[in-house]
Parts: structure tokens; C-alpha cells; sequence
């Protein structure tokens, strides 16, 4: 693992903070990128491998500014997994929530790797975001869903300009996680589904999930959304 650097967004819970776990212990060096601080006690990341940015990656200037501090911290992998979940359908979409969705989930991203993806490495570069089952389509929630839509856009498109180069972009959409936005006030109505597994997926298994796009193994997989849901995409068009 020598060499290898993952930029994880979305650092300080859930998901986020559950593959920075996992690559810590395999041996990475990780730069996380959170709006919230870093969490103290037993969980925090020592080592000198983790360094922690407290960033809005919904402020264009705040973006725009992070990702060129990231230009020279030898990136070889990215990971977007900043996310919020705001609900609003046909007639109740917030407008200022849409395009806070659009800039975290979208223009975020690709103001990120407009300046790490040339230092990526060739042959070994590694691009995931984490979309959404919703993507599928959800009752209320459009413009969250739509956000996370056009994640799978973008890794379509990269994927195809850096086949060249043998880097990878795929996407991870997992279903109903059981993380603390699931739990936020904010997210509003309607309430979580149950998912045909049973039971909610845990941050780990999507971050596993994660991981095995960023290994070796998963070089030959570029443009991809794999979907860990519990069942929830069951009998519905993939996308």
C-alpha cells in the first residue's frame, strides 16, 4: 500500500468514516474532507496517515479552493461520499435545497477531480462515488434523486476519457444505510422504507463495497453503478 492516497469526502460519519476505517487498516494514507470536525476518542485516526479538512463542498469558493489544496497531496484514489438527503416532490421542492443538492453531489465532485484526476496514477488511479438506489425513482424525492442521477452520468463520461489511461470510475448506490443522516430531522417526510432484506444495510458493507473498486482486483470494471440496497432495486430498470 505504499504510495497510496485516498481522498475521501463525507469523512467524519457513516459511510465515509467507515471506509476510512477499513483503508487506514489496509494501509493507506487517507485526506478526509468532512463539513463536520473530526470525532475524538477511540475512533480517531492516528498514525500520521490521516489528515482531516473541515470543508463546505457545497461553497463553490470553499470547493474550488479545497481541491486545489488537494493538486499536490498525491491523490491515487477519490471517493465522493459527502451526501444529504432532503425530501420534496412536484409541488414542495425547496429550490435552495435543489441546487445545494446539485452543487454536494454534483459540481462538487467535479470540481475535485478537475484537479486531482491528471495526478492520478495510470493503470491504478481509482474514481468512486457513492449515488443512491434512488436513482431508480422515488416518490418525493426529486431533486435528490435527480442529483444523485447525474452521479451516474459523470462516471459514464469519465469512465470513457480515462480508459486510456486505465483509470477506473464507477459508482456504489447503496439503499437505506443505517448512518446518522438517516436519523437528521432535516431529511423530512416521507419516513424510511423497509428494505426487502429486512434489515437497514450497514455503513461497512457499502464501504466494502467501496473498497473492492478501489483494489486491484477491480481493474477491469470502469463505468459501473453497483447497487447495495437489500433488495430495494429488485425488478427495476437498471440505469
Amino acid at each position: 500500500m505504499d504510495g497510496r492516497c485516498c481522498l475521501v469526502t463525507g469523512a467524519a460519519s457513516g459511510i465515509g468514516r467507515a471506509l476510512v476505517d477499513s483503508l487506514l487498516d489496509e494501509g493507506w494514507r487517507v485526506e478526509g474532507a468532512d463539513l463536520q470536525s473530526e470525532e475524538p476518542g477511540p475512533g480517531t485516526r492516528t498514525g500520521g496517515r490521516y489528515t482531516h479538512h473541515r470543508v463546505d463542498l457545497a461553497d463553490t469558493m470553499a470547493c474550488d479552493a479545497f481541491a486545489a489544496a488537494m493538486a499536490d497531496r498525491g491523490i491515487t484514489a477519490f471517493v465522493h461520499c459527502a451526501g444529504i438527503m432532503r425530501t420534496g416532490g412536484v409541488v414542495d421542492t425547496d429550490m435552495d435545497e435543489a441546487q445545494y443538492l446539485w452543487r454536494l453531489h454534483v459540481a462538487a465532485p467535479i470540481a475535485i477531480l478537475k484537479t486531482v484526476g491528471a495526478g492520478l496514477p495510470d493503470r491504478a488511479g481509482r474514481v468512486v462515488l457513492v449515488s443512491s438506489r434512488a436513482v431508480l425513482g422515488r416518490a418525493g424525492r426529486a431533486a435528490y434523486a435527480s442529483s444523485k442521477a447525474a452521479q451516474l452520468g459523470l462516471i459514464r463520461s469519465w469512465a470513457a476519457e480515462l480508459i486510456g489511461r486505465g483509470v477506473t470510475v464507477n459508482a456504489v448506490a447503496p439503499g437505506a444505510v443505517d448512518t446518522p443522516m438517516l436519523r437528521d430531522p432535516q431529511r423530512g417526510a416521507p419516513p424510511v422504507s423497509a428494505l426487502p432484506l429486512g434489515r437497514l444495510v450497514r455503513p461497512q458493507e457499502v464501504a466494502a463495497t467501496i473498497a473492492f473498486f478501489l483494489g486491484d482486483e477491480a481493474g477491469a470494471i470502469t463505468g459501473q453503478t453497483l447497487y447495495v440496497c437489500g433488495g430495494a432495486s429488485l425488478g427495476a430498470a437498471p440505469m
